[in-house]
């Protein structure tokens, strides 16, 4: 034997503590082995062959306990195997494998043996050094049983799931929990209830080299305002940290901090040192070091704290990551079906898109509660239903219900080639030319031409009485722009590499609104001073203006230029609109899960269910929509569509004025408008009531007269606000001047908070409140024509081609009854003006009263002009 191998025994082994003669006996038996990586060397629970000492190599002892939990260690050179079993005579207690070609020397367990009983000091120094590590092991067990006590109401043992989804957020979110955990930075945890992020702490610190250490949630407003639970007491019960050691601690809502550990938890963060708690004030401190990792959890910013953190790890909402709900449902379907022993139940598609077109305000926790409560209440049903998950609707969806759900014909019948095209190109385009045709070359007073009589008494009355129930639904069939798509159509056949002009549109909306409202002005004063109602050529040359306007912009422009930005009559009813009671959306969850392409607002090809389409004409976006404005019901996107996410909805009327409406300086011009052009069409009327003797056959006598009536209501208009205004500032006056004589604290904070409710809305708001009025004025004004001159369609279409209609049917209705339904549509308009100033304002009734007598002044003159005559 080599005596380098007794130095090696002496330097590199636990056997060092043995005498030189007995390493030197155990020197001279030792025969050197080679083991290929891969091979067992000892086997679990059998009886020793041989003490091995590894010379070269890795082995990897492996132990099984009775939880069938598995232990492994990794051996280095120097270790000696078997050593405790063969002084013992017991069996092996690890497997032990080589990971790499291993050198060994290998003392046979007859040849040891003889040794150890040549020896005795072999066994007396075995034995010492195993009471030791005996007493050690004892010490460290008793430290970590009090560790486990202390630490148990505060223990997080496992993950409860990783992060579901695909989306790009749910990806992000994955990749920033792997950098999170390959450093050993503090981490700050943000986002809204709900997330979650508890678990996400419990990623990071599972997923890092340092999971096999405890990790502890601690919630901030539960610890004590001394800090003594968290830093202990000098010379006294160990904190947290102390017992944490290289661990990790959670402190969950770190917003609820008690104030006064908001600087040592800063500490803490930024330098890794605190002060342990002393009782006495005199005594000296204390600085401990901590070598916990540190991760914040907060609903809300805390400067103190955010400043002191390495990284921050924001949450989307889940209201973002509409595209992960399918798999969050599934998952969550799976986890409750497998805990109770159910069968897997399916989510139906309408159920989900319902889910995806809700907000979740309480996100994950809430979606899942959602998805629970469904499969109780789904029995022993295998799929889900839209009407069990009843509660997940946002304020937008709120008193919704999709009558294309109720009604599946009419879903067909919009879908259908019918309806537009069908109408448009197969009647409406011919029956228009015709209509301008007559109007020319007819007679030319309303009661001998058909067309005349069609254009005032029987377009004017249904428009508007359709506008409460189908907003714009007249633009779908809106001759105009069937005339400005087929010379869209013409200009793209004679000149095929032409391109129509992309939209402007930042001047569009800003100046398109005030061309339109100049143009209803000058529609409006023509209408007055030539008699249009009443001559026949005139109303063509209108019809034939407006049709020219949207035959050059759709030259110029692609899809509906006109329409959207600079019609006349577009603009009064997208504004009438507003008051519908049904609306055109989609879910805007579906959309943002499910959509990629945009069909309904690009035009593509056709996609599943969805057909092809040349995208929304008036490039609206369905989720997108805030109001009826930009809507013209061609249902476009309804056919385009492959997601089922378009709805038609029954709402209540009007909702979007106080809750999503954006309001617009043109808007107010054109509604303010339209109030003057009612007492504009009743004229001779004002002018008998106000015994004034102006000429109206002069044109510059009947122009001032037509420009001042339109101007003044609009100035009564602003004078009502400038009197609210006043009574809200006197009404602030007083609640001020109560303050100042209260010295109370509390009470002067209440009055404060009640002061600063008496603010007025802004005029640009505030005024959409008389659109019920000056809608139900302007209907009450063509109910004269309607009831009382549509009925005769059909002796004046026969007087229009010079026949005798003598004895043809008529249908009028009484003067009386006329009387009534103005009178009525008056008083019903008042009072929705009244509700609808109200939901507006959010203000007490007492301060809006100067606005709803406005309003009742208003509708008194009207009742004189319209219904008195």
């Amino acid at each position: 034997m080599s005596p380098d191998l007794l130095i090696w025994l002496q330097e590199r082994t636990a056997l060092s503590v043995l005498s030189s003669e007995v390493l030197n006996a155990i020197a001279q038996v030792a025969v050197e082995r080679v083991i290929p990586a891969n091979e067992r060397l000892v086997v679990e629970d059998t009886d020793p062959e041989a003490l091995y000492i590894l010379q070269q190599g890795r082995l990897e002892s492996k132990h099984t306990n009775s939880t069938s939990s598995v232990w492994a260690t990794s051996l280095l050179p120097g270790s000696v195997i078997n050593l405790q079993e063969l002084i013992l005579e017991q069996p092996v207690q690890r497997t032990v494998t080589a990971l790499t070609e291993c050198h060994l020397w290998a003392v046979a367990t007859a040849e040891f043996q003889q040794i150890v009983g040549q020896y005795p000091e072999i066994f007396q120094t075995i034995s010492r050094q195993l009471a030791q590590e005996l007493s050690q092991l004892t010490s460290a067990l008793s430290y970590e049983q009090e560790r486990a006590i202390a630490l148990r109401p505060y223990l997080v043992t496992k993950v409860k799931r990783g992060i579901i989804g695909t989306s790009r957020y749910a990806v992000r979110l994955r990749q920033e929990i792997r950098e999170a955990a390959n450093n050993q930075k503090s981490i700050l945890i943000f986002g809204e209830p709900g997330l979650e992020k508890d678990n996400i702490a419990t990623l990071i610190h599972f997923s890092s080299p340092q999971r096999r250490q405890p990790i502890i949630k601690v919630n901030c407003n539960l610890l004590q305002t001394s800090g003594a639970d968290l830093f202990g007491r000098v010379g006294g019960k160990p904190g947290l940290l102390e017992w944490l050691g290289e661990g990790t601690l959670v402190l969950n809502n770190t917003q609820e901090l008690p104030v006064e550990l908001v600087p040592k938890i800063a500490q803490l963060l930024q330098t890794g040192t605190y002060q342990p708690i002393s009782r006495s004030e005199d005594a000296p401190e204390v600085t401990r070091t901590s070598k916990a990792r540190i991760l914040a959890i907060a609903e809300r910013t805390q400067p103190a704290i955010a400043r002191c953190i390495g990284q921050t790890i924001k949450v989307p909402p889940l209201r973002v990551r509409k595209a992960d709900i399918k798999a969050l449902v599934e998952y969550y379907i799976s986890l409750y079906t497998r805990s109770e022993g159910l069968a897997k139940s399916k989510i139906a598609p309408e159920a989900l898109r319902r889910l995806q077109s809700y907000d979740f305000p309480g996100n994950l926790k809430e979606l899942q509660s959602l998805v629970e409560r469904a499969l109780v209440q789904s029995g022993e049903e295998t799929e889900l239903t839209e009407e069990i998950f009843w509660s997940a609707q946002t304020k937008k969806k709120q008193f919704r219900v999709n009558v294309l759900n109720i009604y599946p014909s009419l879903r067909r019948f919009l879908r259908s080639s019918w309806y537009p095209d069908r109408i448009n190109y197969g009647f409406t385009l011919w029956f228009f030319a015709f209509i301008v045709i007559i109007l020319f070359v007819g007679p030319q007073q309303r009661d001998r031409n058909f067309a005349l009589n069609m254009f005032w008494a029987w377009w004017w009355p249904l428009v508007l009485l359709g506008f409460p129930f189908v907003g714009r639904l007249w633009c779908a069939v809106c001759p105009f722009m069937i005339y400005g798509e087929v010379t869209q159509k013409l200009s793209q056949w004679l000149f095929p590499g032409r391109k129509l002009k992309q939209w402007h549109r930042e001047p569009a909306e800003k100046w398109g609104g005030w061309f339109l409202f100049g143009l209803f002005t000058l529609i409006f004063l023509w209408e007055e001073l030539w008699n249009l109602e009443n001559t026949a050529y005139l109303s063509s040359c209108l019809l034939l203006l407006i049709t020219a306007g949207a035959m050059i912009f759709s030259a110029i422009f692609e899809r509906r230029f006109w329409c959207r930005y600079l019609c006349p009559i577009g603009g009064m009813n997208g504004l009438f609109a507003k008051l519908s009671m049904t609306e055109l959306r989609a879910q805007q969850g579906t959309c943002s899960a499910e959509c990629t392409t945009y069909q309904c607002y690009k035009g593509g090809p056709q996609k599943g269910e969805g057909m092809e389409t040349n995208g929304c004409p008036l490039y609206s976006h369905p989720a997108q929509l805030e109001d009826n404005r930009d809507c013209v019901l061609c249902m476009t996107c309804l056919k385009a569509c492959p997601h089922r996410s378009v709805e038609f909805n029954l709402r209540p009327p009007g909702i979007e004025l106080w809750t999503t409406h954006i309001p617009h300086s043109y808007e107010v011009a054109l509604l303010l408008l339209l109030l003057g052009g009612i007492f504009l069409h009743r004229l001779p009327e004002i002018q008998t009531s106000l015994g004034l003797r102006i000429d109206l056959t002069q044109f510059f006598p009947h122009l001032g007269l037509s420009l001042l009536v339109l101007l003044v209501p609009t100035g009564f208009v602003f004078v009502v606000y400038g009197l609210m205004r006043s009574l809200f500032w006197m009404r602030s006056y007083v609640a001020q001047s109560r303050i100042s004589r209260r010295r109370s604290e509390a009470l002067g904070a209440k009055d404060t908070k009640d002061f600063s409710r008496f603010k007025p809305k802004p005029f640009v708001e505030l005024v959409y409140g008389y659109l019920p009025l000056i809608l139900g004025g302007s209907l009450a004004h063509y109910l004269r024509l309607g009831l009382g001159e549509a009925g005769r369609i059909l002796p004046v279409t026969f007087a229009t081609f010079g026949l005798s209609g003598a004895g043809l049917p008529v249908v009028v209705a009484h003067p009386a009854v006329i009387a009534f339904l103005q009178g009525t549509t008056l008083i019903f308009s008042v009072l929705l003006t009244v509700v609808l100033t109200q939901k507006i304002a959010r203000q007490p009734f007492r301060l809006l009263l100067p606005q709803h007598l406005g309003a009742v002044i208003i509708a008194a003159s009207i009742w004189a002009i319209v219904v008195g005559r």
